[in-house]
């Protein structure tokens, strides 16, 4: 099934945003595209091809973003052991999914939290 129109836009919207991080590559491991930074995932994003219903997944350390991202329609903690360490799926084609602009923050919080403390320094020059 081919994802919406809305949940694509959002989709490419934070891959836009997560690829514009400084030090930040896309990597293709188990077939989903990923963001790293430092050799380390900050954002799982998924596959856009509709063979699995799109979202992302981030890893959240703030207490209010990592409930709020829980409180998202469909929104869960990440599979194999993952939710254990902060990170969340959120999906993005269920009703009342967050804005691309919240999920923006999100990403820039997954990153800040992986990131070297010199690549935050860049981020926070821009």
């Amino acid at each position: 099934m081919a994802p919406t129109k809305t949940a694509l836009k959002k989709w490419e919207k934070v891959r836009e945003f997560a690829l514009g991080l400084p030090g930040t590559a896309e990597e293709f491991p188990w077939g989903e595209s990923v963001a790293k930074v430092n050799k380390k995932v900050f954002v799982f994003l998924g596959v856009a091809d509709g063979s699995y219903p799109l979202g992302v997944t981030v890893k959240l350390k703030d207490e209010v973003a990592h409930a709020h991202a829980l409180s998202s329609p469909g929104a869960e903690p990440a599979g194999y052991g993952l939710g254990k360490a902060g990170w969340v799926r959120v999906p993005l084609e269920e009703k009342g999914a967050p804005a691309a602009e919240l999920l923006c923050d999100w990403v820039e919080e997954s990153y800040r939290t992986i990131a070297p403390k010199r690549l935050i320094a860049e981020l926070d020059a821009r």
